[in-house]
């Protein structure tokens, strides 16, 4: 393609989004007379009128209205890149939103997030904790994080945290009351405190892994909650069992305040990730990622499944 062409088609573009040669002109840097001409000379060289003229109006014709369909895209993506290029040397700045839930905000996101604010303070972060399987495209958020075996394949995917196991604890006293599980299928006798899931309205089956075996217990009981921290409290509370990552109760274990059971039943969780759609990213979304990224070692669990997920797409 010429590139007297290329040059025209902008020109024509910005009589046909702007519905007026003079605002047009002032947008070009030219004079209203000029793009005239280079509008006729256009329409000379395809062989088609692309634009409509009365003594009030401009409008593309049928032929201008598809030629804005198709090639007007293209012109805005390089125009995107461009500014993305240029915007990239300066400091990044703009507002992020992102979904994410309870334990991975308070021990990933927030963490990182305040660092990043220190380097970058033009930089503004929303976060929304939220358990549903949120569609980030549709609902506007710039990324999501979810375990691993949660993301969409169409997404791009980040490790952000490591891989980690679930804690099923209970108190002194309550353990004083009932007997302790010996397997996951005992937990029918015990009062659970319960995830409630907003995308399907039931609870959270609790897994449970051993020797390669693998299950799943609707566990039953007089609480449920969609809050960690409200689930914690009432087994501190000493009202049931509460199944939480091992983060959450550690120090609760230690302390004597909870106890651990059936721990060589928990299941290795697969880590938290960042995932977020195939577009050019923002500077501020950039230096989030590279905040985020993960660098510690990697489950061998996890390392034979991203093997053999890189085989499939080779």
């Amino acid at each position: 393609m010429e590139r007297a062409t290329v040059t025209d088609l902008i020109a024509f573009l910005a009589v046909a989004r702007e519905r007026n040669f003079t605002r047009a002109a002032a947008q070009l840097g030219v004079s209203q007379p000029a793009l005239s001409r280079t509008i006729r000379g256009l329409e000379a060289r395809l062989g088609v009128r692309l634009l409509t003229r009365s003594t009030r109006s401009v409008a593309p014709t049928e032929a201008g209205e598809r030629l804005v369909q198709t090639v007007g895209p293209h012109f805005d993506g390089i125009e995107a890149g461009l500014a993305a290029l240029t915007a990239m040397r300066e400091k990044p700045a703009g507002s992020l939103r992102i979904t994410s839930v309870e334990h991975a905000s308070e021990t990933i996101l927030a963490p990182a997030v305040s660092r990043l604010l220190t380097d970058y303070p033009d930089i503004r972060v929303e976060i929304i904790n939220d358990y549903r399987l949120t569609d980030i495209v549709a609902e506007r958020y710039d990324a999501g994080v979810r375990l691993g075996e949660q993301v969409a394949k169409d997404m791009i995917a980040l490790r952000i945290g490591p891989d980690f196991r679930q804690a099923l604890v209970g108190t002194p006293s309550y353990f004083a009351r009932r007997s302790k599980p010996d397997t996951p299928h005992d937990l029918t006798a015990h009062a659970c405190i319960n995830l409630r899931l907003p995308t399907s309205g039931g609870l959270w089956s609790w897994p449970f892994a051993k020797d390669g075996r693998e299950l799943k217990v609707r566990a039953e009981g007089p609480l449920s909650f969609n809050a960690i921290p409200l689930i914690l409290n009432t087994a501190l509370a000493g009202l049931g069992l509460a199944y939480l990552p091992e983060s959450v109760v550690q120090a609760h274990v230690k302390a004597g305040r909870l106890v651990r059971v059936l721990a060589d039943w928990s299941p290795l969780m697969t880590g938290y990730h960042l995932y977020y759609p195939n577009r050019q990213p923002s500077p501020a979304f950039a230096v989030l990622v590279k905040a985020l990224r993960y660098r510690g070692p990697i489950s061998q669990k996890s390392f034979i499944s991203r093997r053999k997920a890189l085989r499939q797409n080779s």
